[in-house]
């Protein structure tokens, strides 16, 4: 049975391309396991294909849709169901998982009085887990408590992701990136993270450096 539990949706938006302005729509597509179908953030690892804002937060700071750089707006749900593990769903069956919250950047920095006053309201993250199309104007419906939730802590993402390569396998340090959530500035940490992770025993031998660092943000 569909829960009681929603809010609406009162905005959309698409990123295509880096370097272009967010672009509304009146729907959007979902494909379960890569995000929004269009759209930059497309990634079939990344836990922070879509991101999706409140109403409520977007009109407390006078910031205007699409500014916080997100891809839908909801009104009408409290906070604390926002949460990592939580689905959102449409009647028509559309689904996504909550991840974490997003973190504010000097992005936004422009918007806002200062970064710190706008953590944990700019919206949290999250990844399609079933097909649909998404309507201004649907309801969301809430299933709290899902899955289980994600650390906040991107160590602690980093550690449960190095866990979970398989026995055989290897993955980069684009890929580690990619799928723990951060933005590319985060290579920087992932040497001092293996240093840590092999002392306390984690397969760290499973992963190689992919050569891509840069030192970019």
């Amino acid at each position: 049975m569909m829960p009681a539990i929603y809010g609406e949706i009162t905005n959309l938006f698409v990123k295509p391309k880096h370097g272009l302005a967010m672009m509304e729509r009146d729907a959007i597509a979902i494909a379960s396991g890569s995000g929004i179908d269009g759209d930059i953030n497309t990634n079939p690892i990344s836990p922070r294909q879509i991101l999706v804002a409140k109403y409520e937060d977007l009109q407390s700071f006078s910031i205007q849709p699409s500014e916080l750089r997100e891809n839908i707006v909801v009104r009408g749900i409290d906070r604390q169901l926002l949460t990592s593990g939580t689905v959102l769903k449409t009647m028509d069956g559309a689904a996504m998982r909550l991840t974490f919250h997003c973190e504010p950047c000097k992005r936004i920095a422009h918007l806002v009085d200062s970064l710190k006053c706008i953590e944990g309201k700019r919206g949290m993250l999250a990844v399609a887990i079933a097909n649909g199309v998404l309507k201004v104007g649907d309801r969301l419906y809430i299933e709290p408590n899902v899955f289980p939730p994600l650390s906040e802590i991107p160590y602690e993402r980093f550690l449960d992701f190095v866990a979970k390569i398989p026995a055989g396998k290897v993955v980069t340090y684009r890929q580690i990136v990619s799928g723990i959530g951060v933005l590319d500035g985060h290579f920087r940490a992932i040497p001092n993270y293996l240093k840590k992770a092999a002392i306390a025993g984690y397969p760290v031998h499973r992963i190689l450096d992919s050569g891509l660092f840069d030192g970019s943000c």
